[in-house]
């Protein structure tokens, strides 16, 4: 049989594929590769694509908000429905909800197909149903609903489309209004940023490329590299300069963490956690391809990407070590710089990982902090003295960042956490609101960035950059 070329049946499949265990990314190339939306509409083919896009993304990353719903709407609840027809659900009550270019008539009629499509025919007038009474019993899309719940937690999970302990820890770090803006920020879409390739062409340059193709760019105050793209521009790879390896993509924040490193033309670095190479290629670009940058990863598969999108940038400073960072010593003592991009539970990338929200648990917290601590345990045996170390996650999560941090500097009396220079690219965020501040009994040292992307606009991140004392080192000698 042909391969389908509805948009809502494509988003149908993806996320049946994601309910039995699939991520969310990797769901929907799959059937965007098994498809060509063009033989839709030919006049329209990305926005087909980007129809399927947000379906997708949209459905998982709204998951609890529209169970509520069917739980609201319906005599059975969600948990209760068959599972396809409670993913057909999700799909035409977010498209009520939250897609404004949609008329609700278009929503409803199409949905109700659907339903017919695929094994639930007799079941179409209860999904019609449901899909009015949504339009029926709310007046306004954007006007917060009151669910059956007296805790106020879970009030503002079950209308944010969060696990309970996630917004928790939030309301615990920041107080409910920052943390009601971050879960609303991390229910956007995912804003692209570009990281230009100075070794190849100039931000100018990539600027006037982009704006004679009809692509709106703007830079980002701060980061040298960096350009935002304003609005969907479609396939990423046919943009100006992407060939010829004049830019890559990479948010903002990402981009800060290889500024705080800092390595210099002729240094070794290494980079823990490489795949798929977009800070390990940052830093070649600000070594100016001069040294040796070794990007290692336990998984080949993933350090294939690194190597591929080390040849588009044209970057030859990168070596590759296949392997688990926690037992590599043959790096001991030699390296100048050392980046532990930790795995994490990604609490500040939410948005572009729709699915990471439902997937991380607090006991995966705890594990993934005992990994993070291992591999900035073995990095530290890799750095020179009076070498460097970033400790990076994308993570919100203070069990994986200022914890694994202070554990580290209380096991290790040979190194400390290493002040910023006011001429940094970091330095624009020393005193702003998104630097984690130690408690006023607290030593001074705890001089960490942790940029807040509801503050930044910018993906959620944690840094520090830790210097390994010589003269500590010495005294052992």
């Amino acid at each position: 049989m042909p391969a389908p070329t509805n948009p809502r049946q494509l988003a149908l499949n993806a996320l049946r594929a994601i309910q039995r265990g699939a991520y969310a990314d990797v769901a929907l190339d799959r059937v965007l590769r098994q498809t060509s939306l063009e033989a839709i509409d030919s006049l329209r083919p990305e926005g087909n694509r980007r129809l399927v896009t947000e379906l997708v993304y949209g459905s998982v990353r709204r998951q609890r908000t529209l169970d509520a719903l069917i739980d609201r709407l319906a005599k059975k609840k969600s948990h209760q429905q068959p599972p396809d027809l409670r993913l057909i659900l999700h799909l035409g009550l977010y498209q009520l909800r939250y897609l404004n270019h949609i008329p609700a008539s278009a929503a409803v009629d199409t949905t109700v197909e659907l339903t017919k499509q695929n094994g639930f025919k007799g079941l179409a007038g209860f999904v019609n149903g449901v899909l009015r009474n949504y339009g029926r019993q709310i007046a306004s899309r954007e006007s917060p609903l009151q669910w059956d719940t007296t805790s106020r937690i879970t009030q503002l999970a079950i209308e944010q489309s969060y696990p309970d302990w996630m917004v928790e820890l939030w309301v615990e770090q920041f107080g409910w209004e920052d943390a009601e803006q971050l879960c609303m920020w991390l229910n956007q879409p995912p804003q692209i940023d570009l990281r230009i390739n100075p070794l190849k062409t100039s931000i100018a340059q990539v600027e006037q490329a982009m704006q004679a193709a009809g692509v709106e760019v703007k830079r980002i105050a701060g980061l040298p590299q960096a350009l935002r793209l304003e609005k969907g521009v479609g396939a990423i790879d046919r943009l100006p300069g992407f060939t010829e390896g004049w830019w890559t993509v990479q948010d903002s924040s990402a981009q800060l963490v290889s500024h705080l490193l800092n390595p210099q033309p002729g240094e070794v670095v290494i980079d823990a956690c490489a795949a798929p190479g977009g800070k390990t290629t940052h830093l070649a670009e600000l070594m100016q391809d001069q040294g040796t940058v070794w990007g290692c990863d336990r998984y080949p598969s993933r350090l294939k990407k690194l190597t591929a999108n080390a040849e588009r940038l044209q970057l030859n400073s990168i070596q590759i070590c296949t392997g688990d960072s926690r037992d590599l010593p043959q790096f001991r003592n030699t390296a100048d710089r050392v980046l532990v991009d930790a795995p994490c539970s990604g609490l500040g990338t939410l948005h572009r990982h729709a699915d990471a929200r439902w997937r991380q648990t607090p006991e995966t917290v705890q594990e993934l902090a005992q990994l993070q601590t291992e591999l900035l345990n073995q990095a530290a045996t890799w750095v020179k003295p009076d070498g460097v170390m970033v400790y990076a996650t994308c993570t919100l999560h203070p069990a994986e960042n200022e914890a694994v941090v202070d554990r580290f500097l209380t096991d290790h009396s040979d190194w400390q956490i290493k002040p910023i220079p006011s001429d940094h690219p970091a330095a624009q965020f020393i005193g702003s609101p998104v630097i984690g501040s130690p408690a006023d009994d607290s030593p001074p040292t705890r001089n960490w960035i942790k940029v807040l992307p509801h503050q930044q606009d910018m993906d959620g991140f944690f840094m520090v950059l830790l210097e390994k004392r010589a003269d500590e080192f010495r005294k052992r000698l």
